[in-house]
């Protein structure tokens, strides 16, 4: 971790903030708020960072504030969107088995 609590992408260098969800996964946003994002963030009682998907039942709150996740503008990561058709990215395969 670098300053102010902050990682770096390992694909793109960018820096990055690691969150909790909801559901007790790691979920990488970037590191500055943006009003066109889908993610809630916040800092919990103990300092952690925290997120979750904001919905017409559970509204953004006044202490969130809208990021984006880092896998939607990360440049590394869009480059590998285009594949040929029939061609399966494998990591992604992996990844969903072993419950990352």
């Amino acid at each position: 971790m670098s300053r102010a609590g902050l990682a770096t992408c390992r694909d793109c260098g960018k820096p990055i903030r690691w969150t909790r969800t909801e559901a007790g996964k790691r979920l990488a946003v970037n590191p500055e708020p943006d009003p066109a994002g889908n993610t809630a963030v916040w800092r919990d009682g103990a300092g952690a960072w925290r997120s979750r998907r904001p919905s017409a039942e559970l509204p953004l709150n006044g202490w969130e504030r809208l990021h984006k996740p880092h896998v939607a503008t990360c440049p590394a990561h869009q480059e590998q969107l285009e594949l040929p058709v029939g061609v399966v990215r494998l990591d992604d395969h992996r990844r969903r088995n072993s419950g990352r």
